[in-house]
């Protein structure tokens, strides 16, 4: 059995590509980093700042507050950092934050997790 990271806290790194886009992922018609991939990013982090896990469990989001404060033209680096707020149970609330290569902050927000046993929760589906 493996221990939640006791850190709590992750920084995941991006470079804005045109699939990245509000055009592409249709979201706006601007070439910029889209709001969609902002957060999935931001979902990353948060995942790799409550792993490793217990053997068979996962976690899966259940609410998202972002705001979206800086556009990011293509090639721009992004970093994500998730840090670990609150562990009440199952319950994971991690703060949420991104900013640019000149060290602006572009994003910020809180993502809220669930852990699972990963086998019950794709059973249930069917």
């Amino acid at each position: 059995m493996r221990s939640e990271n006791p850190s709590g806290r992750a920084r995941l790194t991006f470079t804005v590509t045109a699939d990245d886009t509000a055009t592409a992922l249709g979201s706006g018609d601007v070439p910029v980093l889209a709001t969609p991939r902002l957060l999935a990013w931001c979902e990353a982090a948060t995942c790799a700042a409550v792993d490793p896990l217990a053997d068979g469990s996962t976690s899966v989001g259940t609410s998202v507050a972002l705001e979206h404060l800086l556009a990011s033209p293509v090639g721009a680096v992004v970093a994500v950092e998730a840090t670990l707020v609150e562990a009440d149970g199952r319950a994971r609330r991690l703060a949420v934050s991104a900013t640019d290569e000149r060290g602006r902050l572009i994003g910020r927000g809180e993502v809220s997790r669930v852990v699972v046993d990963r086998r019950r929760f794709v059973e249930r589906l069917g």
